[in-house]
């Protein structure tokens, strides 16, 4: 079987937690015979930081064109704390869900 992965690894420690749920994608898919590929995409308050929307349109294509998507948690202290923030992680996760269904 092969497999298309989206890998968002999220805010915070939430890239490290995806990192050993990804190892042991790769470990399940090892024993049983299964080609993994997989991208990483930002999403959160990375996103907002690296491309300014929390769900940029490249990382919802990713998503549309895998088989499955691996989520990190998404938030950040320097958004919760300012009260003035156009634009909160937390959109990006919101937006998904709409334009995935």
């Amino acid at each position: 079987m092969d497999l298309h992965i989206a890998v968002l690894p999220g805010d915070g420690i939430h890239p490290q937690v995806i990192e050993q749920a990804l190892n042991v994608t790769k470990a399940v898919c090892k024993k049983f015979g299964h080609a993994l590929e997989y991208q990483i995409a930002p999403v959160g308050a990375c996103a907002i930081e690296e491309a300014g929307p929390p769900s940029p349109d490249s990382t919802h294509e990713l998503c549309l064109r895998s088989d499955a998507v691996l989520f990190g948690a998404i938030g950040s202290p320097k958004y919760d704390n300012n009260p003035s923030a156009t634009v909160r992680p937390e959109q990006g996760l919101l937006a998904m869900r709409k334009k995935l269904g």
